[in-house]
């Protein structure tokens, strides 16, 4: 039997009643539905239930209940097991998100009949070495993000590319984003729009103390290493805006392409240009260019 997996965001309003509609009209085309353990059992279907990663491999897509944030955890969930993924969105405008909700019922049908298209997004690998052994690994879709945590000091950092020195910031952070996320967190920071069909690192400092210090972008054959210096304990390490790390000073970030990738559904004609187009004409309205981006994961 066929099977679809359905992943919502319990925090947006309507998520569940769209989930509670959608797996009968699953059910009743022949298709088996795989939900979240605690999803399944606020519906009473605990036979649906399940850890997301482990019966990943077995969905033939993911519907994604949400926005981007929502669809970034969910793309980290599954990026092993390859499942293309639906976002359909419960908020604003997204750039990640395919669908909002009353459209679902429109495009599914064609979904379930193999009419799409799926977009493989880069991602980003990053390992925490402390004491030249690996302390911590993380996927990332949009980016990585080293901070100085709660006080307002300058933390220093190296950073090399291959191998080689290439700066030394002092800042208040240092972003590592995929073209994915260039319109996040990057875009805030003065880092550049890239197109998602690229495969490159955008390197962005966060109020850099030097004027000359701008964004770089680097092929996605090469390896970023950065070694995090400061006076205090509050380093984190932020992975798309939803996980975070503790760092400790003499920690070093080894960032690369990683070899998953975030599979996204899209229905033939979709164009990131006019997903920008839309999202510049939208402004800072509804939280602006790197909204949509930000929500929390889900404990």
């Amino acid at each position: 039997m066929r099977k679809v997996g359905i992943y919502p965001n319990l925090e947006k309003a309507g998520a569940l009643q769209v989930t509670a509609r959608l797996v009968p009209w699953l059910e009743d085309r022949g298709v088996g539905v795989l939900l979240p353990r605690e999803v399944a059992l606020l519906l009473g279907r605990a036979e649906l239930g399940g850890d997301v990663p482990a019966w990943a491999r077995d969905a033939e897509f993911l519907i994604v209940l949400g926005g981007d944030g929502t669809l970034l955890q969910a793309a980290r969930a599954v990026a092993q097991a390859e499942t293309p993924i639906l976002g359909v969105n419960l908020g604003h405008l997204g750039f990640l998100t395919e669908v909002e909700v009353p459209q679902l019922w429109e495009v599914l049908p064609r979904i379930l009949a193999g009419e799409y298209e799926v977009e493989e997004r880069m991602m980003l690998q990053t390992r925490v070495l402390r004491a030249a052994r690996e302390a911590a690994r993380f996927l990332a879709l949009n980016e990585v993000v080293v901070s100085k945590g709660v006080f307002a000091r300058l933390i220093q950092l190296e950073l090399f590319i291959g191998g080689r020195p290439v700066e030394e910031y002092w800042s208040d952070g240092l972003i590592i984003a995929t073209p994915t996320g260039s319109t996040a967190y990057s875009l805030s920071a003065g880092g550049p729009i890239v197109s998602p069909q690229l495969e490159v690192l955008i390197i962005t400092p966060i109020c850099p103390h030097t004027l000359y210090s701008r964004s770089l972008v680097i092929s996605q054959r090469e390896q970023v290493r950065v070694r995090v210096w400061a006076t205090h304990r509050e380093l984190a390490l932020t992975i798309d805006g939803q996980r975070g790390h503790r760092l400790e000073p003499g920690d070093e970030l080894e960032v690369s392409k990683a070899s998953e990738t975030a599979r996204l559904i899209r229905q033939k004609g979709w164009s990131f240009y006019e997903v920008l187009r839309r999202k510049l004409k939208e402004g800072p309205k509804g939280g602006g260019m790197a909204a949509g981006n930000g929500e929390k994961e889900k404990k």
